[in-house]
């Protein structure tokens, strides 16, 4: 990485590269945005730098830009949103640059509530809903304008474009998002002076929570929370599009997975992790989540994100990953597969296993059933084999159930609902969610798993070290589901002769 200019990093200021010129060029009165240098040049600039760079750019204002492909999805949400709050001030925040170490920035991602109002994925930005005086709201996203060429704040400050590249103008947000768009830097001010009751998405800005301390309500604020992730549950077209889109780019990327297995084998998990991020950031913006690739034992760990492990031949990987699109939807898909590409018996048996729960599980989501309903069909097909496997001695299935044995194996629940969160609608009620019952439009997986530990002295030893999950994504249809990842094979023979194809 290039440091900024040496004259804007002095060994005797102690300032890094990333830091502006002087405290002024350091943010906006409580926003942290970047403001324009006052006064005259900078400690360490010439005049005539300073002067020099004020000169010689070109207009580059673009006037003809095309709306966002969802902004009239994104005008629908912010309308149903206004309805359901009539005379508040609603407040989203996208969030802040997160620090890596001293100057460096982990990679910026929206808070999903902002994008899902907005489609903009801008850091700083805040969106907020002013009560209109006929009724309804007036929506205003508030941006970093582009960066003061006059000023030398361009150059200058942390914030500056000739370091972290061109953002839109004001105007040009206006186009793309369909919205009005004003200075984040005059938005503390302005909510310190509104009146009335106002809601805020807390967590995402501090300074924007600062000017709000004497308004906002802890008790609001969350109803508010709950209300945006509850409006989430029901897909539009727009965003079943993008996610069947995410679990075709994650389809590919398994394909890819299984032509390097080779080279997977002469080095480690992590060829497999890089083989999948670069079909993420190819085709889409990044990964959904961290991804597991988990080689032999390691599968029997749910949250193996180390992926620094051996391959082997005769193991298994279990592969749970997503592509995540540049609209930021993501897919969610598990794998297992036998790395030397045939699976053995006892690892077959395990598979099948998992295999019948998956289906069961998957054949119980339908509009009108309960959302509990498919992970009960799938326990229910885990406990009847791992009885018939006599890990329970005479015990019955029932009692097994009802006892929540099985669970030493089966662990964790047996689906979640999807979107632009790989966990999404994740502050809903438990009444709209795990007690709810499943409408058209939702998105949720199904992805059950046996995992025996390489310790466990209640399985035969033979088990010990073997994890099988298989997860899917799967919207929820007028007439019954449709499975977004179908691309890829579950039946083992069907993946074995797929991976046979792939390594040809």
């Amino acid at each position: 990485m290039t440091e900024r200019t040496s004259e804007s990093r002095q060994p005797e200021q102690g300032r890094s590269a990333r830091e502006p010129a002087d405290q002024e060029a350091a943010g906006g009165e409580d926003t942290g945005a970047a403001k324009p240098p006052e006064g005259g040049p900078r400690r360490g600039v010439s005049d005539a730098l300073a002067e020099n760079m004020t000169q010689g750019w070109a207009d580059t204002e673009r006037r003809d830009l095309a709306p966002l492909p969802q902004a009239e999805h994104t005008a629908r949400r912010r309308a149903e949103l206004s309805a359901c709050f009539p005379g508040e001030r609603l407040v989203v925040p996208a969030g802040r640059l997160k620090v890596r170490a001293n100057d460096t920035f982990y990679p910026f991602r929206p808070s999903s509530d902002y994008v899902y109002l907005t489609g903009d994925q801008t850091e700083e930005a805040v969106l907020v809903l002013e009560p209109a005086e006929g009724g309804g709201h007036e929506a205003t996203a508030y941006l970093l304008p582009r960066s003061d060429r006059g000023s030398g704040e361009f150059w200058l400050s942390a914030r500056g474009e000739l370091w972290d590249g061109r953002r839109n103008s004001l105007a040009e947000n206006e186009q793309v998002l369909g919205l009005r768009c004003a200075d984040v830097r005059t938005l503390a001010g302005a909510l310190r002076e509104a009146a009335g009751p106002v809601r805020l998405l807390r967590g995402h800005d501090s300074a924007v929570e600062e000017a709000l301390r004497d308004k906002a309500t802890a008790e609001r604020d969350e109803e508010f929370r709950v209300f945006l992730s509850e409006m989430r549950r029901i897909k539009d077209d727009f965003e079943i599009a993008d996610l069947r889109f995410a679990c075709e780019a994650t389809a590919r990327g398994f394909e890819d997975v299984v032509r390097v297995l080779d080279k997977a084998e002469a080095t480690s998990e992590r060829y497999v992790e890089g083989t999948f991020f670069l079909r993420a950031r190819v085709e889409g913006n990044n990964v959904g989540y961290a991804s597991i690739c988990a080689a032999g034992p390691h599968a029997t760990t749910i949250h193996w994100v180390r992926n620094d492990g051996p391959v082997r031949s005769g193991d298994l990987l279990l592969i749970d990953a997503g592509v995540e699109t540049r609209r930021l939807y993501t897919a969610d898909i598990t794998r297992t597969l036998p790395v030397s590409g045939r699976f053995t018996p006892l690892q077959r048996t395990v598979y099948d296993a998992v295999y019948e729960a998956q289906s069961a599980g998957i054949a119980a989501v339908r509009p009108g059933a309960r959302y509990r309903d498919f992970h009960l069909a799938a326990q229910q097909v885990l406990a009847e084999h791992l009885v018939s496997w006599g890990l329970f001695g005479d015990m019955p299935v029932d009692k097994v159930l009802e006892l929540g044995l099985q669970r030493r194996w089966t662990m964790h629940g047996t689906g979640h609902m999807l979107g632009l969160d790989v966990h999404d609608c994740a502050a809903a009620r438990t009444e709209a969610y795990a007690d709810g019952v499943l409408e058209p439009g939702m998105v949720l997986t199904v992805e059950p798993g046996l995992y025996f530990q390489v310790d466990d002295l209640t399985v035969p030893e033979e088990y010990r070290g073997i994890g099988v999950r298989i997860e899917d994504d799967i919207l929820v249809t007028e007439d019954g589901n449709e499975n977004l990842s179908a691309a890829l094979p579950r039946r083992a023979d069907e993946v074995e002769n797929w991976m046979a194809a792939l390594k040809g």
